[in-house]
């Protein structure tokens, strides 16, 4: 009886964690296009409210049908101001706008910090954002980073790299580490790749990585002793 209901349990145990992986990515999924379609129906309710202001109609009154007309005026609005940013007037009216908001004191901070995280994980891959491997949280343990930037020890001269280190599973949240460049393991891992890893806890990625600087093995290899042989 207690080997029926061993062989029961673990059974069901099986199901399940097989259930919880097959549904695991779909409903992570639901998730993160329903809060960005709840976003875009929040930003475009007003829009719908004065849409209805000029057409009332009970048609309009349908709730479904109100967040629906809301995404698709986000949307439309967001194409509109990116067609006119991408001109040569408008790029400049952008500017202006921009040069507005940095005379502001807290706005400036917190607009210019996310317009520069924006733009350093949009950044292209021949800029200097690359996805990289530092020792963390102690030497000989691999993080996945993002060097967003080099700078310079006003001391020694020494090149350093700044590594931004995102929690796996949960990227919006991350550390940010200074460390020399030497102490920086580049690899050819693509923004997709790398994203992919953190989001699947390491469950998605490639086959390869490039762990170790190049050399390291072969200087490993000449400083250990050689024996006499017996």
């Amino acid at each position: 009886m207690k080997r029926m209901m061993g062989h029961a349990s673990r059974n069901l145990q099986n199901n399940i964690l097989a259930g919880i992986i097959t549904i695991g990515p779909l409903f992570a999924t639901y998730l993160i296009f329903s809060f960005l379609l709840s976003t875009l129906a929040k930003a475009g309710r007003p829009m719908v409210r004065l849409f209805t202001e000029f057409f009332p109609s009970a048609w309009l009154a349908q709730p479904w049908l109100q967040s629906a007309l809301a995404v698709l005026l986000t949307l439309a609005l967001l194409y509109v101001v990116g067609r006119v940013t991408s001109l040569v007037i408008g790029r400049q009216a952008f500017n202006l706008f921009e040069a507005v908001l940095e005379r502001l004191p807290f706005v400036a901070k917190v607009y210019t910090s996310v317009r520069q995280l924006i733009d350093t994980m949009m950044a292209k891959k021949e800029t200097s954002q690359r996805v990289v491997l530092v020792d963390f949280p102690i030497p000989g343990q691999k993080s996945v980073g993002f060097l967003t930037r080099t700078l310079t020890d006003d001391a020694t001269g020494r090149v350093l790299a700044a590594v931004l280190l995102p929690n796996a599973i949960n990227p919006t949240s991350a550390f940010l580490q200074i460390l020399p460049m030497d102490r920086v393991t580049e690899t050819s891992l693509t923004m997709e790749q790398a994203m992919s890893m953190l989001m699947t806890g390491g469950a998605v990625g490639p086959e390869t990585i490039r762990y170790s600087h190049p050399g390291s093995r072969t200087q490993e290899t000449t400083a250990t002793p050689v024996g006499p042989s017996v």
